[in-house]
């Protein structure tokens, strides 16, 4: 890897060499931050060094001071180097909030950090899907698309005149483009957001969302983020994959790397979560066994080709899951001893059949085939009922399991698949082909035992939108667990909050003689009326620091993290007043790692705009199901007392538009009447009806495809 502090990028002309670059799959170790010193400090001082270190500063640097876009590129693995080697590149955006288009964060808004004073800087960390940079000296044009250098003012292609502001608005779209394969931004106080993540589902050709999330976690220990949020929307196979991996892991996907519950939509707390968690998944999947239809055919069916026995809704899935993963091996990789023998009860205890009885009920079917013409498939269920006589349910079952494939008299085998219109699955024989008997296949080639990999997948969304779906099971569901199953899955769709905290995992402090100190704040005389909550700083100081070395560091961090406090200055430190200057803090604490400093900032004009993230918007939130503030979903203003509400706990389905007037139910039931101003009189609020605002409709998240 080159390393440059801010110079220009030298070696554009040479041969790219990847042996050079880092491993994406291995990038930062856990030893990278030890030894370059910087290890358990805080994200402020962490991100400077580790850009100033591993990352360039493509040219042109100067054109905007604001939005510096840094850049690392890294190779994928062991792979050959040569011209057309897959390189994959990092942006890191350090953009200067103070002269951004956007000052405040939405997503700081929803997930209960509005009171945070608004950071100097944002960090954004960037891959692009086609693997390009954002920095450099080529852009698009912005009228035709054709690539440009930043020194040609005009298109040849299309004769258009690009500006400065068309290269910055270029950048600037950037930061809301919803293909990037990662997109995270983190505050400079070390809260961030991962607002992005696309597998190859979502486009990617090498890197998989395990790769991405791999690599983010680790970056984020390595540089000392806080905490770090993010917006379950992901997709897997056209499905809302937190209700699937809650499923089947009992988590969302995020789980997996240590993200948890952070905030409910329309006030749902975390043992709500937990609860619907295990009501959906414990779901018998006997509740369908009276129902004479497609669903119970494909549960039938599914569960004669498992070697255990699916009893709830987690273990169907579960194991169609699992088969849809196996689908990707080849034929020849299938280890033939996972051909299924045997069945197993609810108990887990064997059920074996004579084989005697296994060719009576094997051959009873086959007879039902020959008898039809050649060409005409046999349905599961009309299979299974035509054989009822000659064993039991569970025999039948197990036969029908394992009838795909299977050679019979006369060169001929069985064949199944599944109805891409009615998803029955279905046999017939066909000529053989040479099929090997036995054996897995991801095809509906002769000699198939096993559904292949598109007919799972057709199965697995069938049977999401029946089971799963809280609008669409009401048909499937017995009346008497139906509201408890619909209820329980709708509150797993409106879970979309989670969040890590990286503070159990922060990396110790390297060999050097230092300690931290967690720094609280106290403003004196802060007369205005504020819900501003400012997180402690790290501060890393030598063991023999005075009380004048902590006072000056913590007011240079808060200066630099918090625009609101770039003119603090730190009186004194709170409960030791009186304590000379020149005495030791480490002697003065003792075995604590906490104190909190007193203070007041001078001259506070033109900074009161970056008091809190929620910006200068003051707003009432009083729904019916309990929501105190905003948590990302639709919600409208009543047009009397201005209190905002969701607009699906007001009756408002979420396809319906927001009407254009509205009044709430406290209001149509008192005496009230509307006043001029669009608030009621013992309330003071501002309307915050406005096209920058996401009550309007929702924090608008794009899904992510993992």
């Amino acid at each position: 890897m080159v390393v440059s502090g801010g110079k220009g990028l030298k070696r554009t002309a040479k041969k790219r060499v990847t042996a050079d670059f880092y491993d994406f799959l291995t990038f930062p170790t856990p030893s990278l931050a030890e030894a370059e010193n910087f290890a358990g400090g805080p994200f402020r001082s962490n991100v400077h060094t580790f850009l100033s270190k591993h990352a360039l500063l493509p040219p042109p640097y100067a054109l905007f001071p604001h939005l510096l876009t840094w850049q690392i590129l890294f190779r994928v693995g062991e792979l050959t180097d040569g011209p057309d080697s897959p390189v994959v590149c990092l942006d890191v955006i350090e953009e200067d909030v103070a002269r951004s288009r956007s000052v405040y964060c939405d997503q700081c808004r929803v997930f209960g950090w509005s009171g945070h004073p608004v950071c100097g800087k944002r960090y954004h960390f960037i891959i692009k899907a086609d693997g390009s940079s954002i920095g450099g000296y080529h852009k698009p044009c912005m009228c035709c698309g054709d690539i440009l250098h930043l020194s040609e003012s005009k298109c040849k292609s299309c004769n258009h005149v690009t500006t400065t502001d068309d290269v910055e608005d270029w950048v600037y779209n950037q930061l809301e483009n919803t293909t990037h394969l990662l997109h995270g931004v983190v505050h400079v106080n070390g809260y961030g957001h991962l607002l992005r993540v696309n597998g190859r589902e979502g486009g990617s050709r090498l890197l998989s969302g395990c790769h991405i999330m791999d690599f983010w976690d680790r970056l984020c220990k390595t540089l000392g983020v806080r905490k770090v949020s993010v917006m379950d929307v992901s997709k897997k196979y056209g499905l809302e994959y937190r209700l699937l991996h809650a499923i089947t892991k009992g988590h969302p996907w995020y789980g997996d790397w240590g993200y948890k519950f952070g905030s409910g939509s329309y006030c749902l707390t975390h043992e709500s979560y937990k609860s619907a968690v295990e009501s959906l998944s414990n779901l018998p999947l006997s509740t369908f066994s009276q129902s004479h239809s497609r669903v119970q055919d494909m549960i039938k069916f599914y569960q004669s080709l498992s070697e255990h026995e699916l009893v709830n809704i987690r273990d169907l899935f579960c194991f169609m899951m699992g088969s849809i993963s196996n689908a990707h091996k080849t034929a020849s990789n299938v280890d033939e001893t996972t051909c299924k023998k045997r069945r197993f009860n609810a108990s887990g205890l064997s059920i074996s059949w004579d084989k005697s009885d296994i060719e009576r009920v094997e051959q009873a079917m086959v007879r039902v085939l020959r008898a039809v013409s050649e060409s005409k498939w046999v349905s599961w269920r009309a299979l299974r009922g035509a054989a009822s006589k000659v064993g039991s349910p569970e025999l039948l079952d197990y036969c029908l399991g394992e009838l795909g494939g299977k050679m019979v008299y006369g060169g001929m085998v069985v064949n199944s698949q599944c109805n891409p219109q009615t998803g029955v699955y279905e046999f017939r024989l066909e000529a053989a082909t040479g099929a090997c008997y036995g054996i897995l296949a991801n095809n509906n080639s002769s000699g198939s035992k096993y559904p292949s990999e598109e007919n799972l997948l057709q199965c697995l969304r069938y049977l999401y939108d029946s089971l799963l779906h809280p609008q669409m099971m009401v048909n499937n569901v017995e009346v008497g667990t139906r509201n408890l199953a619909i209820s329980s899955a709708q509150k797993l769709f409106d879970c979309k909050q989670f969040v890590k905290d990286f503070s159990s995992e922060m990396l110790r402090l390297s060999d050097l003689p230092t300690f931290r100190v967690s720094c609280h704040i106290e403003l004196v005389d802060d007369s205005e009326d504020s819900d501003a909550i400012i997180p402690p700083e790290l501060i890393v100081l030598p063991l023999n620091a005075t009380v004048a070395e902590l006072k000056h560091d913590a007011a240079n961090a808060f200066q630099y993290v918090y625009l609101m406090l770039r003119r603090f200055q730190v009186d004194e430190l709170v409960g030791y007043s009186g304590v000379d200057e020149s005495t030791q803090v480490k002697l003065l604490l003792g075995s604590k790692d906490e104190v909190c400093v007193r203070g007041r900032c001078n001259g506070k004009n033109g900074l009161s705009k970056f008091r809190m993230e929620r910006g200068l918007e003051r707003w009432t939130v009083d729904c019916s199901c309990g929501a105190k503030d905003d948590d990302g979903e639709r919600m409208l203003a009543c047009d009397t007392c201005g209190v905002w509400r969701h607009t699906r706990c007001s009756g408002i389905r979420d396809s319906d538009p927001v009407p254009a007037r509205f009044v709430c139910l406290k209001c149509q039931n008192s005496d009230l009447k509307p006043k001029s101003s669009g608030h009621c009189k013992d309330l003071t609020v501002t309307n915050v009806r406005t096209s920058g605002s996401c009550f309007g409709n929702g924090l608008p998240v794009p899904s992510d495809v993992i």
